[in-house]
């Protein structure tokens, strides 16, 4: 979402930086976008379909590929049944506007309901709030960054991160912006992040605890009025729920200390504006769909919300909350459950965490088949071992990918589309989370080489031979034509705004909507067009969350973290973002590292119940006592990949660590913030 001024000669790109005229990133740009270009000309992108033989692999014809690959998924379905073939969607998927549009027509021509995606690793408890509460699994609010007076920020750090589900270009001016205006910034996180680092306030929480810490807050609050008060069911159940989680009953499990629980509900109190916003690590724990929500009902209770200065919607100028209401997609909890363990499906998708076990069970409905599109769950989704040594199981597989990684070299066929400056850009889904409202559009850079596909090409190949060959040779070249560009022209004129591709393609740049502006009641997609405050799923998990406070901390747990110069495994194939010091190291505290008499930079072996692995440490008083950090997407150690770079910088997967047996109970959601642990 970052504007970009890239320069060229001829096909090769000679730099790159922040663009000033962006109205929204004005100028900001990171080491990410920086090294766009090594990706692009990395000699180890795959550019043409390959075929795995008892030879190696083999480069083919996207003819032949196209052929096979689809007799093949048609034969899995015959023998199998529909939901036999999974299909595993990674996070680029959903930056990329061919694949969002036409993607969705190789899922329909597959038929299958054992889909999976980076959803449940990610951001789904915050989307079962929306739906729950709004009506929608994409009504998200957003803080309103750039007017607040008060953020308060759990398990975040869109310092590295430039925000997510808050999409803030430039976060850091954005936040400096806020102090200087004379507001505050507390940040409540087991480590001292990169954003904690600028707070005012920084309070270091146990991991898994942020939903007592927020009931701890609405126990102390009393409700402000505004004008969704009118139309919010629950407020006095919800102060109702909270007067059992006094601060002081609370402030041993969470490691914040009764008065200091105190300040920071005063502070909210008497704040003139304030947002409350969390993220992956509120996300990724044992209690993230009750952490989100409490987000939600914090910011409703304080007046805040759909409020300048609080927490707001956005109005996009394709208005994607829109367009799948009218669809009837607004999205679904619970409807289906997993066949090994019944983990709750979310809007048609299944916990990622589940998907091994529906590889290696045994049993009618098994998975014998998996299409991946852009994702790499071995490194990403959790006990990524038990992954591992399911995938060579499996009958057939197919990746979407640029690269031969950890989880696709287990395909018969990798199908390579073409990457970032070969095609054009609308960011369809993080338009939806901006801070303020703007539009932008990027054409291709660079005419694609000859013979390579878009991966709405792709999607669009198999999916005609597999819903109806017959008619095949009409659907081609019909939908080739209407391509996913002609879709973005048609949202855009049909949007809030009434514009079109053309007046986008005139001001490169972007342009500039405006700031968030109060929608509700009409932004509502309840039945009733109010506001369900308490939904009767989070009444009911708070018996759980009780439990939690009668359980002994552990010893030491394990939480993930981000990094400014890496945000996928793609990106460890870039020379200049993984070279310099080693960043794939174990944060310990000082105590910690005394109790086991180990020394800064000692080789480490960290132990869990679903594996073990070695890094060197880190020791650094940054980290909560207690609580040990470790990145992701790392571990490029595994053999028959090809990419050299990530393979010199190998690292170790914290997703060894992970446990799949272990999750938010109520969402499928897993739990990476809070693994027990070992360290010797």
């Amino acid at each position: 979402m970052c504007g970009l001024e890239i320069t060229v000669e001829g096909a090769k790109i000679t730099g790159i930086r922040g663009d000033e005229q962006d109205p929204f990133s004005r100028g900001h740009i990171c080491p990410k976008a920086v090294a766009l270009g090594d990706i692009h000309e990395d000699p180890d992108r795959l550019k043409r379909p390959m075929k795995r033989t008892a030879s190696g692999w083999q480069e083919i014809g996207w003819e032949q590929a196209f052929d096979e690959v689809a007799q093949k998924l048609a034969e899995i379905r015959e023998k199998h049944g529909r939901d036999a073939t999974a299909l595993y969607q990674g996070n680029p998927t959903v930056h990329n506007h061919g694949s969002m549009i036409h993607g969705q027509m190789f899922t329909k021509a597959l038929g299958t309901r054992s889909r999976f995606s980076a959803t449940s690793l990610d951001q789904l408890p915050q989307m079962l709030a929306g739906l729950e509460m709004f009506g929608h699994q994409l009504l998200v609010p957003i803080p309103d960054l750039d007017r607040t007076d008060y953020l308060l920020m759990l398990g975040a750090n869109p310092v590295a991160s430039n925000g997510s589900l808050m999409t803030a270009a430039g976060v850091a001016r954005r936040l400096k912006d806020l102090q200087k205006r004379g507001g505050k910034l507390v940040v409540i996180d087991p480590r001292r992040t990169e954003t904690a680092e600028i707070a005012d306030r920084h309070e270091m929480i146990r991991p898994g605890t942020d939903a007592l810490f927020l009931l701890a807050l609405l126990h102390l609050l009393e409700p402000k009025p505004s004008h969704v008060t009118p139309f919010t069911d629950g407020l006095d159940t919800a102060k109702a729920l909270a007067r059992p989680f006094a601060p002081e009953r609370v402030a041993e499990a969470t490691g914040i200390a009764a008065e200091n629980i105190r300040a920071i509900a005063a502070e909210l109190q008497d704040a003139k504006s304030s947002a409350v916003y969390g993220r992956v690590g509120v996300c990724t724990q044992e209690f993230g769909g009750l952490a989100s929500w409490l987000i939600n009902v914090l910011n409703v209770v304080t007046g805040n919300l759909d409020r300048a200065g609080g927490v707001m919607f956005t109005k996009p100028a394709i208005d994607v909350v829109a367009i799948t209401a009218r669809l009837g997609q607004q999205g679904h909890f619970a409807r289906r459950r997993t066949r090994v363990r019944g983990l709750p499906e979310f809007g048609g998708e299944y916990p990622a965490a589940a998907m091994a076990e529906e590889m290696d069970t045994p049993g009618p409905g098994q998975i014998k088949a998996l299409v991946t599109s852009c994702g790499n769950p071995v490194l990403s989704s959790p006990n990524g071992p038990r992954l591992e040594k399911a995938l060579p199981s499996l009958e057939f597989m197919i990746s979407v990918d640029i690269y031969l990684n950890e989880t696709t070299r287990h395909a018969h066929y990798i199908l390579p589309p073409t990457f970032g400056v070969e095609h054009s850009h609308y960011d369809l889904a993080f338009h939806v989370f901006q801070v303020r409202n703007t539009a932008k559009y990027s054409e291709a850079l660079f005419e694609r080489e000859k013979g390579a596909r878009h991966d709405w090409e792709i999607f669009m190949e198999l999916a005609s031979r597999l819903e109806a060959p017959t008619l095949s040779k009409i659907a081609r070249p019909l939908l080739r034509k209407v391509g996913p560009d002609a879709a973005l022209d048609i949202a855009l004129r049909t949007g809030p705004h009434r514009l079109s591709l053309k007046q986008l393609k005139k001001n490169p740049h972007g342009i500039d909507l405006g700031a968030l502006e109060p929608c509700l009641p009409e932004r509502l997609y309840t039945a009733n067009k109010r506001i369900a405050l308490v939904p009767e799923i989070y009444v009911k998990d708070i018996e759980r969350l009780e439990k939690r406070l009668a359980t002994p901390a552990q010893p030491l747990t394990l939480i993930g973290r981000r990094e400014l110069r890496s945000n996928n495994s793609w990106m460890h194939n870039s020379d200049r973002l993984v070279k310099g010091k080693d960043r794939c190291t174990l944060l310990m505290h000082p105590d910690d590292a005394k109790k086991r008499g180990l020394d800064q930079r000692a080789e480490v072996r960290i132990a869990s119940r679903a594996g073990e692995l070695t890094v060197k440490l880190e020791i650094t008083a940054d980290m909560m006592p207690g609580v040990v950090s470790l990145p992701h997407g790392w571990g490029h150690h595994r053999p028959g990949t090809r990419m050299r770079i990530a393979e010199a910088h190998a690292g170790a997967s914290v997703n060894d660590l992970t446990d799949e047996l272990v999750l938010d109970e109520l969402t499928g959601t897993v739990n990476f913030s809070g693994v027990p642990v070992s360290v010797s």
